[in-house]
């Protein structure tokens, strides 16, 4: 078994303890981009060099897979490919999971374009009979995985009828195909990717109804293995978590932010019912991605605090002689809305 597996279990059996959150490292960038898809490649001074190439960034997910801190690692069908001839995967507990679809909203890295200004589209590249058993279609009787048995299946709600029916009927699509051949997911819901005249608390509750709404129909054995959603602030997660604690509910990491925005976006997902963080830039963007995760880890296992956690983490870099790529002062502030808000009202 995986450590997700055996971290799903214990949450789903009423025996979660901090030990048990769940860390994904999502570096399924080139998904949604090209270049600009993996890390930059910095100089010690912290400049930006150049993107890095694509063997640059599988050796990268390699350490991250081998540091053994996150329990999933989430890339694209493609790269897992390569990982699996690299045999990164062959004796590690970090479960390997592929980005199962790519919604229109998600290719807003692609240089000079603006398909993440428009409403979002339901589309699938990855194959899933060839991503879980190297085949074109369903495979009779037992066989041995080839990629990996589990995916991210995302799904952005427009508060717009024909839009979210053409989701919706997607979705159910997905599903259907998925239980053909057994491959299970795990559901991302976006916040609207265009402006729908509510404001972020309004679209909290909105996305929360709309979970509900779209999983009410579908009976376990099609139901994800758990959510990944924005962060709206605390009280619609708490909605979310004590509404039904059989949802197991995951964090998006967002935008890159600040330090203390990533440190701070852990301890309250997980104060708040959050069982689960997947992290993509917040990870990606660092400038020493393995010693924030180290420290990731700890925030969530309740051994140190956020912002005693910025200050470890330039400890780190100092170690390292990186320049981080801001002072220690700047990288303390928590500069991302539903954060501060939070803070505001437990002061």
């Amino acid at each position: 078994m995986t450590k997700l597996d055996e971290k799903l279990a214990r949450i789903r059996a009423g025996k979660y303890k901090r030990s048990d959150f769940i860390i994904a490292d999502a570096k399924d960038g080139d998904m949604g981009a090209g270049v600009l898809g993996a890390a930059p490649k910095r100089a010690a001074d912290g400049s930006r060099l150049r993107g890095k190439t694509r063997a640059e960034f599988l050796d990268d997910i390699e350490a991250v897979v081998k540091q053994g801190i996150v329990d999933v690692m989430l890339v694209s069908a493609s790269n897992l490919e390569l990982l699996h001839e690299r045999g990164v995967f062959k004796r590690s507990k970090v479960k390997p999971v592929i980005r199962a679809n790519d919604t229109t909203d998600c290719w807003g890295l692609i240089r000079n374009g603006t398909y993440h200004k428009q409403p979002s589209r339901p589309f699938r590249t990855a194959s899933l009979p060839r991503v879980m058993y190297n085949a074109t279609g369903p495979v009779k009787g037992a066989r041995k995985i080839y990629g990996t048995d589990l995916g991210l299946y995302s799904i952005t709600m427009m508060n717009d009828v024909d839009a979210d029916l053409r989701t919706l009927e997607a979705f159910r699509a997905f599903r259907e195909e998925a239980a053909t051949i057994g491959f299970k997911y795990f559901l991302e819901v976006f916040n609207p990717n265009v402006a729908t005249g509510m404001d972020r608390e309004q679209i909290g509750e909105f996305i929360n109804d709309c979970i509900l709404r779209c999983l009410a129909g579908v009976m376990k054995a099609d139901r994800p293995q758990f959510l990944k959603i924005v962060y709206n602030g605390p009280k619609a997660l708490e909605e979310l978590a004590s509404y039904d604690p059989s949802l197991v509910i995951g964090i998006l990491g967002g935008g890159t932010g600040t330090t203390r925005d990533t440190f701070e976006l852990l301890e309250q997902a997980e104060r708040y019912g959050g069982r689960v963080a997947l992290f993509g830039r917040k990870i990606n963007q660092a400038e020493a991605p393995l010693a924030l995760l180290a420290l990731m880890r700890q925030v969530t296992d309740g051994a140190i605090g956020p912002d005693e956690a910025v200050r470890a983490y330039h400890g780190e870099l100092q170690k390292l002689k990186l320049k981080p790529l801001r002072s220690l002062e700047e990288d303390r502030i928590v500069t991302e809305e539903p954060l501060k808000k939070a803070m505001l009202k437990a002061a």
